[in-house]
């Protein structure tokens, strides 16, 4: 990723929505045509976060609902064949901007490349595709994620007053940049205190998929291997925090052992409410799905933006026009803030036993 970007907060994306248009330099055929804008938008599952359906869709279909513009979203579920033949039917469709968010680079680069191939812009969103083709690239800054998970384990090892304590990795998939990049950015805090002998580096290992179901089962083996003996678990989202927390839990351990995780979604808000989750990482969608379907917008129109950022695609060696947002540690006493964004409702939150500790975190 390239250094030295500012990445874009609130005030940056109100610039980014006065700037003007210029010539398409795609190489698509539809600028200056008279073609109907339609964008298509893959989503890529619903299983490995809550966000993908519960926030991205419904944020992104506002903005194109707001802009009068036609549209298709459409989810995977996981199945590249079906991501795909999902991208062969909206180019068909005759969509001139289509949105992915890759399974992997291999599938999103074909769909890229056809696409391209066919006069239709691109946009990578969240993941970039690695030697892909996209006009494009629009997420977090996630070497920034990786750095906010590795400091809130540190902090939280260091409430615990854990010492030289054992560390284990559930990381993202092994095929997703984003997984690649969030354990640049932890790394950069707890590598320097694994070769300090500070802390001891644990088990790490990857998660298929971000499979819930597969990272408890490493996780398991990872406890079974270490004796027992972790003492902090660096987990790449909510989803890989919950399946070690529900792990943790059969061994009595859950609120003893800190877990990270990220997304900020309601099962990984209530973890933290119980004290069985350290903290996540809060990245505010809207603003995400905003950004994108700004840019989408005018690429469907046969218009480009200036975003003022690239980031460089390592495979590609190109310099990607960017968009990346700043994202948010949230630990027990600012979990109400997701909540007051309006990413999650009181509702989602705060059921049954959660109640009395939403009161107590001053969720009102």
């Amino acid at each position: 990723m390239r250094k030295g970007f500012l990445a874009v907060g609130t005030v940056g994306l109100l610039a980014l929505g006065s700037l003007t248009a210029c010539g398409d330099e795609s190489g698509g055929d539809q600028a200056g045509s008279d073609v109907t804008p339609k964008i298509g938008v893959i989503l890529p599952d619903s299983k490995s976060s809550a966000r993908w359906e519960g926030a991205d869709r419904k944020f992104l279909q506002a903005a194109f609902d707001a802009a009068g513009v036609e549209y298709d979203i459409q989810n995977a579920q996981g199945d590249k064949t079906a991501f795909q033949t999902i991208a062969d039917q909206m180019i068909t469709s005759g969509v001139t901007a289509l949105m992915i968010v890759n399974l992997d680079s291999g599938t999103g680069k074909a769909v890229l490349d056809k696409a391209k191939s066919q006069g239709v812009a691109t946009i990578d969103y969240d993941r970039l595709t690695l030697g892909g083709s996209a006009e494009y690239y629009v997420s977090f800054d996630n070497e920034a994620v990786g750095n906010l998970q590795g400091e809130g384990l540190a902090k939280c090892l260091t409430d615990q007053k854990a010492e030289k304590p054992v560390v284990a990795y559930l990381n993202g998939s092994p095929t997703d940049n984003n997984a690649t990049l969030f354990k640049n950015g932890y790394d950069s805090v707890l590598k320097p205190k694994f070769d300090a002998n500070e802390y001891v580096k644990g088990p790490d290992q990857s998660v298929p998929d971000w499979d819930n179901a597969q990272a408890a089962t490493i996780f398991e083996q990872m406890l079974t291997q270490t004796g027992g003996k972790i003492d902090g678990v660096l987990a790449a989202n909510d989803g890989l925090g919950n399946a070690a927390i529900s792990v943790l839990k059969k061994n009595r351990l859950n609120g003893k052992v800190p877990v990270t995780g990220q997304d900020a979604t309601p099962q990984g808000l209530q973890n933290i409410l119980a004290g069985d989750q350290c903290m996540t990482v809060y990245k505010a969608i809207k603003k995400e799905a905003d950004a994108a379907a700004e840019l989408a917008i005018a690429l469907a129109k046969g218009e480009r933006k200036e975003t003022g950022q690239t980031v460089k695609d390592p495979e590609g060696g190109r310099d990607v026009p960017s968009v990346l947002l700043t994202p948010q540690a949230i630990y027990k006493e600012n979990v109400k803030d997701v909540i007051a964004d309006g990413f999650v409702t009181k509702e989602e939150v705060c059921t049954g036993n959660f109640a009395a500790l939403c009161t107590e975190a001053g969720i009102s």
